[in-house]
């Protein structure tokens, strides 16, 4: 049986919320031996709520499979002494304290790497190490509004909206992980480790992308668009009969074919919508049509007319639907992770397949706090 990718790599986790437990989580996804270091009190996460799924939190359960948790309260010197003796045992250490907090706790990067020079060691953080800000805490909704990417969400006029979950997080945690695997790949090569540094400033205001391009070489200032494309259309959410639905026609085949399936031929030749240049510049005038006639459809059946067509479209599900999905299904997206006791938890599937060996293989559900805190001190210091 082969392998996960990361077997064999021993990944200390010191963080706690959202971004840090989701990039440790990865790792531990792809076979890591995460060991989740926690206060007597625990993860903040684990007390988010309601609800609660047997007495965990939504949240702690999204971010911590494929982890092993122990309790060191670092007020204690010889809990401060066994992290640092972890530590030193650790290929990877991942932390999302402010800047200084894990020098302060003796595990700080020069000091751990100066005994452990091969130690990968990521510090994430709200707004970066370093600059006028770098004590300023942050969650995903400040990010989101410091970092501008509200200001683009939401309907034209209306309020700023954040997205629906906490996406930048998880953007951190993933830029935190695909440095990590990076930095394990330097490392076969030169025998060293280094320090990653990230933050969810950074990753938000890098997803700016066609956005922030747009103004550095522009100088012009995005509107909210809500579900439209400022230079695409149609595209955007129509309500139909009994829901809604999302059409992408903006190039002029996909246009014509969207037309003739509603039936309305005559919208191809007009001269206000015949190119797409036309149809963005008289966009109000030909959602007024398009959205009068979307409505006398039913959703299911106009996915299927525009899907025979060959025109891009969805219906815009809610979160149940989609994990009745059949392509999601397929495509292992939901799983169930067993605890010690046997009992399952449902969790969500690896956004990425290997084909040498099945990811999903032998996951386990979030631990309890302190679950394997005398394992952990067997396996890692022959305790």
């Amino acid at each position: 049986m082969l392998e996960k990718p990361l077997s064999g790599i021993r990944v200390l986790d010191f963080t706690r919320m959202f971004a840090g437990p989701f990039c440790t989580m990865l790792l531990g996804d792809l076979g890591a031996d995460v060991v989740k270091i926690e206060a007597p009190e625990g993860d903040p996460i684990r007390a988010q709520g309601p609800p609660f799924f047997e007495g965990e939190s939504m949240s702690y359960l999204a971010v911590n499979r494929n982890k092993r948790s122990i309790v060191l309260d670092m007020k204690r010197e010889d809990d401060k002494a066994t992290a640092r003796a972890l530590a030193l045992k650790a290929d990877v250490i991942v932390e999302n304290f402010r800047p200084d907090v894990m020098g302060r706790l003796g595990v700080g990067y020069e000091s751990v790497c100066a005994e452990n020079p091969g130690v990968i060691y990521a510090a994430m953080s709200g707004m970066g190490a370093t600059g006028p800000l770098r004590d300023k805490g942050a969650f995903d909704l400040t990010i989101q509004a410091e970092g501008g990417y509200m200001s683009l969400t939401g309907e034209a006029e209306g309020t700023p909206i954040k997205l629906g979950t906490s996406a930048f997080d998880l953007i951190c945690g993933q830029y935190a992980m695909g440095a990590i695997t990076t930095a394990l790949y330097a490392r076969e090569r030169t025998g060293r480790g280094q320090k990653i540094e990230t933050s969810l400033l950074e990753g938000m205001v890098s997803f700016l992308v066609d956005a922030g391009v747009e103004y550095l070489t522009m100088g012009t200032l995005r509107p909210k668009w809500g579900s439209e494309h400022p230079n695409n259309v149609p595209y955007k959410a129509f309500a139909a009969a009994d829901g809604w639905i999302v059409v992408g026609a903006g190039a002029q085949h996909l246009y014509e074919g969207f037309v003739r399936v509603l039936k309305r031929e005559d919208l191809a030749v007009d001269p206000r919508f015949r190119t797409l240049r036309d149809r963005v510049t008289n966009r109000a005038a030909l959602y007024r049509i398009l959205d009068e006639v979307v409505a006398q459809w039913k959703v299911e059946e106009l996915v299927a007319a525009l899907d025979a067509a060959g025109v891009p479209c969805a219906p815009v599900n809610d979160v149940a639907a989609v994990f009745r999905h059949p392509q999601v299904i397929e495509r292992g997206m939901l799983q169930t992770v067993p605890r010690a006791d046997g009992s399952q938890v449902p969790t969500i599937g690896p956004a990425a397949k290997f084909s040498s060996v099945d990811i999903t293989r032998d996951w386990k559900a979030p631990p309890r706090l302190g679950e394997h805190g005398a394992e952990v001190l067997r396996d890692w210091l022959a305790r």
